[in-house]
Parts: structure tokens; C-alpha cells; sequence
């Protein structure tokens, strides 16, 4: 059986600046920069220990997002300790939700927001 690690999460964006002070302010995540000209021409981030490379596009040459149900990625997850504090502090900051905190099952509760460029990530309580 192959062994495998994750190693990033990669996104498409026509202004990675933008998006990554969304996820440092957000999130905190950290904003990793590589000197101009010695690597690809993106920005990454350290979001809890996960890599995500923002990478620029132009939404001219990009085809439309497709409509809710699809096949493929549907959203990532991370956890949160508080999840109702989290949603206060992240509504308060401007983040739509599609999905307000529900208890899915005894100990486990989500919500669902809707992060620049339509990614759907999910937040997740559990205990």
C-alpha cells in the first residue's frame, strides 16, 4: 500500500495578496513569501501546518465554477474549539455563512463558510 502525506492544498486566484490577507486575517494563517525570480510565481501560506499555495489566474481564462451539487472537491474542514465564538468572531469580520452551527451528531458540530474565490471550508467541533 502506498504511504502518503499531505503535502498542500492549492488554490487559483486572480489577486493572491488579497486572498492571502483574507486567510492572515482570518485565520492567522502565516503569509510565506520566496525571494522574486527563485521559485513559482504564487504566494503560500501556513494555515495551521497546511501548506495552501495561491497561485494567480486570469478570470478571463477560467471556465465557470460549477453549480451546487458536483462531483469532485466538495469543501475542506478544519476544527475549531469553540465553534459558536468562531462563527461570532468570523460573521462579525464580514465572512458569509451557507451553513449556521449544527449539532450533526452527539458531540460533533459544524458550520460551513464561503472563503474568496467560492471555497467552501468547514468548521468543526467536536467534543
Amino acid at each position: 500500500m502506498v504511504k502518503v502525506v499531505w503535502e498542500h492544498i492549492h488554490l487559483k486566484t486572480p489577486d493572491p495578496e488579497a486572498t492571502a490577507r483574507w486567510y492572515a486575517d482570518m485565520f492567522g494563517a502565516e503569509i510565506v513569501r520566496t525571494p522574486q525570480g527563485s521559485g513559482p510565481d504564487r504566494i503560500d501560506l501556513n494555515l495551521s501546518g497546511q501548506k495552501v499555495f495561491l497561485a494567480p489566474v486570469d478570470p478571463a481564462k477560467v471556465g465557470a465554477a460549477p453549480t451546487m451539487p458536483y462531483l469532485g472537491m466538495d469543501h475542506f474542514g478544519v476544527t475549531v474549539e469553540d465553534i459558536d465564538a468562531a462563527v461570532a468572531e468570523l460573521k462579525a469580520k464580514g465572512v458569509p455563512f451557507t451553513m449556521d452551527p449544527t449539532t450533526i451528531r452527539p458531540g460533533v458540530r459544524i458550520a460551513f463558510l464561503t472563503a474568496p474565490q467560492n471555497v467552501s471550508i468547514e468548521l468543526i467541533q467536536r467534543g
